[in-house]
């Protein structure tokens, strides 16, 4: 099976989109475990603006580590 251009780049976008809510959850002190099942949820419900809010969280910590 192969998906066409667009429906990779539909996948491509679904999958860091997931990436990024595992990653927020796991960041605001999930267990990974816990934070993988959650995003399975959250991911389709998180709007546009709760997505770039959990990203600048991300960056901001990122910062702080260096």
């Amino acid at each position: 099976m192969f998906l066409t251009e667009a429906g990779a780049e539909l996948a491509t976008r679904a999958k860091a989109r997931h990436e990024l809510v595992v990653r927020f959850l796991i960041a605001v002190g999930l267990d990974a475990e816990t934070a993988e099942a959650d995003a399975e949820g959250l991911e389709h419900h998180a709007g546009e603006k709760a997505l770039a809010a959990f990203a600048r969280f991300l960056d901001a910590q990122n910062g702080k580590r260096r």
